[in-house]
């Protein structure tokens, strides 16, 4: 089934097996709980918070209602300024972001007024990312190859998207690109590779196995994976590729820099969702909430879902390790900026 279908289909169950969605003596006295859901109503997110407000609600205490509330754009930006802004931490609100709000606070957007690294940690959607490469052969290619290639033709949406990962990776091994930007999604990259038009495209997110087909058969290899995020906050193969290499498994960092900026996309383009608790939330309502999205994780609803759409459902202290990531982006954004205006001729919007 169709990772949208089956998500789709999740999110409209008026019952999860074993729920029972019954007004219990709790819910009356406490009454419905929140998740705001950082993007439109329908879209990708939305869907996803649909599915986990009922799934989290069958595993909580008193079986509370949870409302899902979606606002802002599909970048999560206009919801995760409402999370730090507006969101009262007494334990009755969490939230859902898309990883993109994370590529816009590493990338200095004006719009930004949130810090992600002072939310509570629940749970994350782990999603996986290759670069895929027309190479010689028609085998992975080493570092002295991809240097042979430069400047590297690469096709991307713009440099504010999980692109920004394959591009980061690139320049910290020191590899020349030429990105052409404005291929929004999966089949306006597979079209352009498969015309030549680019030598590379970045697939990430959502559905990774189902967009391969077309480029292998368009004679594209895995040049690299940016992995995933284990418990202690490394990085891991992609368990999707296995035998191809890890991005930083390539070489050695060109700049201190480029190899820590880079780390922080890579976090932030595997992470397909994250939810969250604000900043000093109740330590009895965290527990609470995270006993929960564990649940929720588990149950063989949401656990088909994830694996339709070929995401890892992973817990608060993998998602605390892609935070962490981002830890240095306050002293080492002003350099990255610079590097990215000189290099793709961009300025933060």
């Amino acid at each position: 089934m169709k990772r949208r279908h089956m998500l789709g289909i999740l999110a409209a169950s008026p019952l999860l097996p074993g729920a029972a969605h019954a007004q219990t003596a709790t819910q009356l006295t406490a009454g419905p709980m929140t998740l705001l859901v950082a993007g439109p109503d329908g879209g990708e997110i939305s869907r996803w918070g649909n599915a986990i407000a009922l799934a989290i609600s069958d595993a909580y205490p008193g079986t509370p209602n949870i409302v899902p509330q979606p606002i802002g754009g599909l970048d999560g930006v206009t919801g995760a300024n409402r999370l730090d802004a507006l969101v009262v931490p007494d334990g009755r609100c969490a939230a859902i972001l898309p990883g993109e709000a994370l590529i816009a606070y590493l990338t200095g957007d004006a719009r930004v007024h949130f810090d992600p690294t002072h939310w509570t940690p629940l749970l994350s959607g782990g999603a996986s990312g290759v670069l895929m490469l027309r190479a010689p052969h028609g085998r992975p290619p080493e570092l002295d190859t991809l240097r042979k290639m430069a400047p590297l033709r690469i096709g991307a949406a713009r440099p504010q998207s999980a692109d920004l990962a394959a591009l980061l990776a690139l320049a910290r091994l020191g590899i020349a690109t030429a990105p052409i930007f404005g291929m929004y999604g999966s089949a306006a990259k597979t079209s352009a590779f498969a015309a030549g038009t680019v030598d590379a495209v970045f697939i990430s997110g959502e559905g990774v196995p189902e967009d391969l087909p077309p480029l292998l058969a368009s004679g594209g290899v895995p040049a690299f994976t940016i992995g995933t995020t284990g418990q202690d906050g490394t990085t891991a193969p992609d368990p999707l590729f296995p035998g191809v290499a890890l991005a930083t498994a390539l070489g050695p960092a060109v700049s201190p820099l480029l190899d820590s900026v880079y780390r922080a996309a890579a976090a932030a383009a595997r992470l397909d969702f994250l939810l969250v608790l604000p900043r000093l939330t109740n330590p009895a309502a965290v527990t609470q909430w995270r006993h929960a999205a564990l649940q929720a994780a588990k149950s063989p609803a949401l656990s088909a879902a994830a694996q339709a759409s070929s995401i890892s459902l992973q817990p608060a202290p993998v998602l605390a390790g892609a935070l962490a990531a981002l830890a240095a982006v306050p002293a080492e954004q002003p350099q990255l900026l610079a590097f990215m205006a000189k290099t793709y001729g961009w300025q933060p919007g």
